[in-house]
């Protein structure tokens, strides 16, 4: 499939949306394959030394060269049957120039030293081409020359050295477990990439990656026959860039919370999880519609991730903030002239949002982006206050700053890489401050779990989150579940309503495996980091509620 068709799956549940012709990224190969090792670290500098010679013969002033093999494999059942098994490969080169002042890129999937070459010399002249076009000359930030580096995702357990028919136990044991305790349909699947990407550039840089990432995932559906109602439960995993060893389920990463629900850090129980998501499918059949009004919420870090990815991780892309990425879900409201005025409150004095590339487990951890900046963190949001954006190598010097935040992505070797999300985490708590002890305080509230449906308008200001699980907190106890929840606000509003973050031993990444960005649109992943936290007198409507 192509990756602008496969951007639909972002935001999706699984279950029958998820058909074997969307799931096919690159060439279809065996399993076996996608164990075998790819051409040599050498091999690589050699043909990407053809390309910078190449390109700097036509007269680029600057070229980078990405080698890139992807590795793809998802495996998608339905209570006891397999429907899918995918496993994908694609490799090949991608060559960006600066000639003339103007950017050109090219790429191939003949990974030959003729090859190579022919592309390099055709991103000169479609760099030339453009500088017809071209007002002002591309200026790039500094980047000291990394020299010979190599860098690995610290995984424990490489997830396409697992049998494949492992895997297909645990989803088909996970979905036994499901339909065990109520659940009349259940959907799952599990995903693995492994991205092996070699890059080279004539600021003296040649690093190679080898970055992994996996995210387990189901649906569950509990059906009322007699009145004609059903209600689903998502998982609450979160995608990880880890390997295999993130489906142990080590009892040391679950974090116990209120109303007997338990959430997990860095080590995932598919079957416990899915075993509660059926009996929670189940209860929400009965739960109490909402009454509509002001509320003081709880977010679990499971719900607030998207949250802090569609109010803050997108608007303060300086590409959007510009008007350069507009037509893909919108600009954004907070313009170069609020980030200048110093005092633009974004958030109460407890929001602190960092972004950083460097988070061990997140989606985005590398060594170093796709420009051959090495990856660093940095702060968005300072008590409150808009204190800078993320920006890439030909941005950074609207900002003032003579160095790349290191944010730069590519979702293939024929892709053109630009600037992406980093992972955007929200700092937590510095007072010792639990889940439970967060909820004593609250008089009229709801806690909510998990991500749901979501809207935000094009300046990414005016929003509507649901969730996936609700329950309503009275006097400080959590009294049942609701249903037919979702709040309404606008970023500013809801980020200065922030009066509580629970510690740091309630803090986990949430993350965003299909993350669409671009036109023609390329994916990415990326992590979010929160812990539980308190947004005071916030609008909840009922979405169950007909007129």
């Amino acid at each position: 499939m192509k990756r602008r068709d496969f951007i639909h799956l972002s935001g999706m549940g699984l279950g029958a949306l998820m058909t074997p012709g969307m799931l096919a990224m690159g060439n279809p190969v065996t399993a076996e394959r996608l164990m075998e090792p790819g051409i040599d670290v050498a091999a690589k500098k050699v043909l990407a030394d053809i390309a910078l010679n190449a390109a700097k013969a036509k007269g680029a002033t600057y070229t980078d060269v990405r080698i890139g093999r992807y590795l793809n494999q998802f495996v998608i059942t339905r209570e006891k049957n397999v429907q899918n098994i995918t496993n994908a490969e694609s490799f090949g080169v991608g060559i960006r120039v600066i000639a003339e002042g103007t950017w050109g890129f090219s790429a191939t999937s003949d990974v030959s030293p003729d090859g190579i070459k022919k592309c390099a010399e055709t991103a000169v002249a479609i760099a030339k081409a453009n500088s017809k076009l071209q007002k002002e000359p591309v200026v790039l930030a500094p980047v000291q020359g990394a020299g010979e580096v190599s860098w690995q995702t610290p995984i424990k357990k490489n997830a396409f050295e697992v049998p494949v028919k492992d895997k297909i136990d645990l989803l088909l044991s996970a979905n036994d477990a499901a339909v065990q305790n109520g659940a009349a349909f259940v959907n799952s699947a599990l995903f693995m990439v492994n991205e092996q990407k070699y890059f080279a550039s004539t600021d003296g840089s040649y690093i190679d990656q080898d970055v992994h990432r996996i995210w387990p995932n189901f649906t569950v559906t509990a059906l009322n026959k007699a009145e004609g109602n059903f209600r689903s439960r998502q998982a609450l995993s979160a995608p990880m860039g880890m390997g295999y060893e993130y489906l142990d389920g080590l009892a040391s990463e679950k974090i116990p919370g209120p109303a007997g629900l338990v959430s997990y850090r860095n080590s995932y129980d598919l079957i416990e999880d899915a075993t509660a998501a059926a009996k929670q499918a189940v209860e929400k059949l009965s739960a109490k519609s909402v009454l509509p009004g002001k509320y003081d919420l709880v977010l679990d870090p499971d719900h607030l991730g998207l949250t802090i990815h569609e109010s803050v991780g997108h608007p303060l892309e300086l590409d959007r903030v510009l008007g350069y990425e507009a037509n893909y879900a919108g600009t954004s409201f907070a313009t170069l002239d609020k980030w200048k005025s110093g005092d633009f409150k974004y958030g109460s004095d407890k929001v602190n949002i960092f972004a950083d590339k460097t988070q061990p487990h997140s989606l985005g951890y590398v060594a170093y982006d796709d420009e051959g900046v090495k990856t660093k963190e940095w702060d968005l949001i300072k008590d409150g206050v808009l204190v800078n954006y993320q920006a890439i190598r030909d941005q950074v010097s609207i900002l003032g700053e003579n160095e790349s935040h290191g944010c730069c992505y590519a979702d293939s070797w024929e892709s053109v890489q630009f600037q992406r999300m980093a992972n955007i985490s929200l700092r937590p708590g510095k007072e010792k401050l639990s889940v439970n002890d967060m909820v004593k305080d609250v008089e009229k509230g709801v806690y909510i779990v998990g991500r749901g449906s979501y809207s935000i308008d094009q300046q990414r200001y005016n929003f509507q989150f649901g969730g996936q699980l609700f329950y309503e907190i009275k006097n400080g106890e959590i009294v049942g579940m609701l249903e037919d929840v979702a709040y309404q606000s606008n970023t500013q509003e809801f980020w200065n309503s922030c009066s509580q973050i629970c510690d740091k031993d309630d803090y986990k990444l949430f993350g965003s495996f299909f993350d669409g960005k671009g036109q023609p649109s390329q994916v990415s992943a990326v992590s979010h980091g929160s812990s539980t936290t308190r947004f005071d007198g916030v609008n909840v409507i009922n979405t169950g509620r007909k007129i």
